[in-house]
């Protein structure tokens, strides 16, 4: 890799051989100042991209002419919607077609799996996960083992990282795995951490549960559309994930899972059913006793939310163009050049996200000045992302971030302490 330079002519240079500098162009971009923002929040929520509008009006030209038709007679009928998404989402988690499914959202189901995969006996009953993931999952875990009768502080481990530091060894994750192995029933972490943005070793921790008999599933929620994924390859029992982060489908846009094929022709597994989930070729004949159709389809509960659906697609068609590959090599690229500019600015930042174990995000623990560096960014058109109580979480998304937006970060940075310097 050529050596970072922290001028503006190097990023131009970058930008000018970026293969995928084009998609840019393929989003709407919020204005600050009267000008397009930098906009490094892709982990919260992704961009709009700017095919979104025509296909929402499609399927609402379709409801308008063709009423319930719709499902059988629209240019994408709406009975058969969630497999015009399966090729696409699967090419994102690297998994078979019939492994995933869009449906819900994500912590829906994310108790939806814990139905089939958490399965706790008197013996083994115990959930092992990191220490301080997303609310939702803590709060899905404590309610889940409280509804088998089991108390969180006893049915939960938690994995802190060692005193000093911001994430975890993945060899302090086997070592407890291998301490409580007897005891536990599932393993469920975060494939990429929403606050120190550390991915895991989702391969290691998956081999390590399986080993000892235990399930393992993910909550890809900072990881589906961030970093490359093998989730067929690597053997993961099921996971979970949302598609308004990196996967630019909207506030509240629906979720995804995964279930690997050795489950998908096991009716024996307990779920909680629903008749989109039944057998396809007798669904509508409307009789008792489930059945369910093969792969992750058979835990649909509701016919697809098609124009939530329909805004996903529109962005899944971006990655189909992209690719996940090319996509994850330029943000690595794209991290490194921000933590460079990072780390030539005058601030005293610390960057806790791995300088490797990562995908785009970088989590920058500030000083006492950290709420209004974080504010001086936005009143100079960038739109970065707080979490209390001092880290600023900036997420340079490959798809439509560029490097000269990252040497305007460094820039602005730079002249926040000038400004501090002055007074």
């Amino acid at each position: 890799m050529t050596p970072f330079v922290n001028t503006l002519e190097f990023s131009k240079t970058l930008d000018a051989s970026d293969t995928l500098s084009g998609f840019r162009e393929k989003f709407h971009f919020p204005i600050l100042n009267g000008e397009p923002a930098i906009y490094l929040t892709g982990n919260s929520l992704g961009l709009q991209p700017i095919t979104a509008t025509l296909a929402l009006e499609q399927e609402m030209k379709d409801w308008q002419n063709l009423g319930v038709e719709g499902h059988f007679h629209g240019k994408n009928p709406w009975l058969y919607y969630h497999k015009f998404l399966s090729q696409s989402t699967a090419n994102i988690v690297g998994a078979l077609p019939h492994e995933v499914v869009v449906m819900n959202n994500l912590t829906v189901n994310l108790h939806l799996m814990m139905v089939s995969f958490y399965r706790p006996t008197p013996k083994r009953y115990k959930i092992i996960m990191e220490a301080g993931a997303f609310p939702s999952d803590q709060y899905a875990m404590e309610s889940q083992v409280k509804f088998h009768g089991y108390l969180p502080d006893d049915a939960i481990i938690e994995i802190a990282p060692r005193a000093g530091e911001h994430h975890l060894r993945t060899e302090d994750i086997l070592a407890i795995i291998e301490k409580h192995a007897d005891e536990t029933a599932l393993i469920m972490f975060s494939g990429v951490q929403y606050y120190t943005g550390q991915a895991f070793d989702i391969e290691s921790i998956t081999r390590a549960g399986h080993g000892k008999g235990i399930k393992v599933g993910f909550d890809l929620a900072h990881a589906a559309g961030n970093i490359e994924l093998k989730l067929h390859d690597w053997n993961v029992d099921f996971a979970v994930w949302c598609g308004y982060k990196y996967l630019n489908s909207g506030p509240g846009g629906v979720s995804g899972i995964f279930i690997h094929e050795r489950y998908a022709n096991d009716p024996t597994l307990p779920r909680f059913a629903g008749w989109w989930g039944h057998k396809e070729s007798e669904r509508f004949q409307m009789r008792k006793g489930f059945i369910p159709e093969f792969g992750a389809a058979g835990w649909q509960l509701s016919n697809a939310p098609v124009l939530s659906m329909a805004v996903h697609n529109a962005s899944l068609k971006l990655f189909d163009e992209a690719g996940m590959s090319a996509l994850a090599k330029k943000s690595k690229t794209l991290t490194a050049y921000l933590q460079f500019v990072i780390e030539k600015s005058n601030l005293n930042l610390n960057i806790i996200t791995p300088p490797v174990e990562r995908g785009c995000q970088l989590s920058i623990l500030t000083n006492d000045d950290g709420k209004e560096i974080f504010m001086h960014l936005q009143q100079n058109g960038i739109i970065a992302d707080w979490r209390e109580p001092n880290v600023i979480r900036m997420a340079p998304v490959p798809l439509y971030n560029s490097f000269e937006d990252i040497f305007k970060v460094g820039h602005v940075l730079n002249t926040y302490k000038l400004k501090s310097t002055a007074n």
